[in-house]
């Protein structure tokens, strides 16, 4: 675990201009750090474009507000020259463009809240194609990426081993409904890396991991009670949603309509790293409280470490009541360690979320551990979970790919390199600069907050400056640096990222700091 203050002097290249190539090194090092990498990531352009958002401007007001109506594809095709594929498929299924009528295409123009740049501002970009630690949005701009599909993309956008497996999966079929052996292949990867599982689920998001792990707790304990931490999320399921993190502390929304009081009842909270609290729950409750439920390090209201010793304790109070210690390594699971968060702090909880990277970009989900747990699950046992795209061979086979890469020696040591480069890098610009800020990291997660810190808890996150970090962000964009659109989002390194990504970002961000 690194909290960093210091930092590193470092120059870097001029802005980034063209697409790296698709190909490959055969040798996973070389892969990472060679001159060829180099190359295949980052150009040379002294001519920089003018940086501009009018296609996703139109696009993302069409989506948000505008029917579709006669005309409405043609429309498409002439404005978004450089979406040629989208357009095939719009002209494809509406060769007359009239699909629909007077409805609005998605709420807020969006599938997933925090996409929509609510908290920063300025008009949120529609992506057009990414490729190794780069992306490309509709209007030609490209990014360095530290978002990485929200953790999924550790070993780099669409990598070509990635891709080619699945090529040959497809051939195959895409759903089968029925079982198939590559679950059985990542089943036994999932087992042999994470600590305490010992059997696993697969699901099809962190959502349904964690509504099936809540389940299966209250089912072997006979307890209903759960406690959870503030500004961690596990998901949007009913119990979850009380002081969640990710989109609801970035829209800064309460609890959820929606949701009945009955739902959340069961649902008691504290704050991040106060064992205080979580024994008096104890004390209150005893004998009711089934599970402890956490983020091991919490990404989803910015990057916040367990202070020393807090998980220790956690797991020896959860064993001395009878209820279980759930850790939710969605995020952390594969990231920052090879067995996650529970191998990194050496803490085995009883049962584990998993999501993200176990799906190499795939829509995936997870839950194990012990087998007298686990063998509660249908039909093993009477606790009932089911889905139809559950083990689908598409997931399983990008998720092999990506955990094969993954164990390559030398894998963790890159990432904690760069990542530690990256954030001394920033955190340095931003003190020279004059501002308040902290911040840290743990191999490929990192992050940080306009505060003088520490932070200890989402209380302590909250003290950000966001509008600073809004202005930030925002001027980031503009350099061609892609973070998460929140001060309450971890961000995510990867193998596809380079030293002079990092050079490039660090450079991008004495700019922009010195502007703000």
């Amino acid at each position: 675990m690194a909290s960093v203050s210091g930092g590193v002097a470092l120059s870097c290249p001029s802005k980034l201009s063209h697409r790296p190539s698709s190909s490959s090194s055969s040798s996973s090092h070389r892969r990472y750090v060679s001159a060829s990498s180099v190359k295949m990531a980052v150009s040379v352009d002294d001519k920089k474009k003018s940086y501009t958002l009018q296609k996703s401007e139109e696009a993302f007001k069409i989506a948000k507000i505008v029917p579709f109506t006669n005309g409405l594809a043609k429309e498409f095709s002439c404005t978004f020259s450089c979406s040629k594929n989208s357009m095939n498929v719009i002209r494809d299924i509406d060769p007359k463009g009239s699909i629909g009528t007077s409805i609005e295409l998605m709420p807020g123009g969006v599938n997933s809240p925090v996409r929509a740049f609510k908290s920063v501002g300025g008009q949120p970009i529609l992506i057009d194609s990414v490729k190794g630690s780069h992306m490309w949005d509709i209007d030609g701009n490209e990014y360095i990426d530290y978002v990485g599909s929200w953790g999924p993309a550790i070993i780099g956008h669409a990598d070509d081993e990635v891709l080619a497996a699945l090529a040959e999966t497809m051939k195959k079929g895409t759903s089968f409904g029925a079982p198939c052996l590559l679950e059985n292949v990542l089943a036994e990867m999932v087992i042999s890396a994470v600590p305490s599982i010992e059997m696993v689920r697969f699901v099809n998001s962190g959502t349904e991991a964690c509504m099936g792990m809540l389940r299966l707790a209250r089912a072997f304990t006979g307890r209903e009670k759960i406690i959870k931490f503030e500004g961690c999320y596990h998901g949007h399921a009913d119990p979850f949603l009380v002081k969640a993190g990710s989109g609801v502390a970035t829209l800064g929304l309460p609890d959820s309509p929606g949701v009945p009081k009955a739902a959340t009842y069961e649902t008691l909270t504290s704050p991040l790293n106060d064992l205080s609290t979580v024994e008096n729950l104890f004390e209150a409750n005893k004998g009711e409280i089934a599970a402890v439920i956490l983020e091991p390090v919490v990404g989803n209201s910015g990057f916040i470490p367990p202070k020393p010793g807090f998980l220790n304790a956690l797991q020896k109070i959860t064993k001395e009541n009878g209820a279980l210690l759930v850790f939710d390594e969605v995020m952390t699971g594969f990231r920052i360690s090879y067995g996650g968060a529970q191998e990194y702090f050496g803490i085995t909880p009883d049962l584990t979320t998993l999501g993200k990277i176990i799906g190499g970009g795939l829509p995936v989900g997870a839950y194990g551990g012990r087998k007298e747990i686990m063998e509660m699950v249908a039909p093993a046992g009477p606790m009932y979970q089911a889905g139809t795209l559950s083990g689908n061979p598409l997931a399983m086979t990008a998720g092999i790919q990506t955990l094969k890469r993954l164990k390559e020696p030398g894998s963790y040591e890159y990432l904690d390199k760069i990542t530690g480069e990256l954030i001394h890098g920033i955190l340095d610009a931003g003190k020279k600069a004059g501002h308040a800020i902290c911040g840290g990291y743990i191999s490929g997660m990192f992050g940080f907050f306009f505060t003088e810190g520490p932070v200890y808890n989402f209380g302590d996150a909250k003290n950000s400056d966001t509008a600073k970090f809004a202005r930030f962000y925002r001027g980031m964009l503009e350099e061609g640096v892609y973070f998460a659109p929140s001060q309450f989002e971890a961000g995510f390194t990867g193998l596809a990222h380079t030293p002079e990504d990092v050079q490039r970002t660090i450079e991008a961000a004495e700019k922009v700091f010195r502007q703000i």
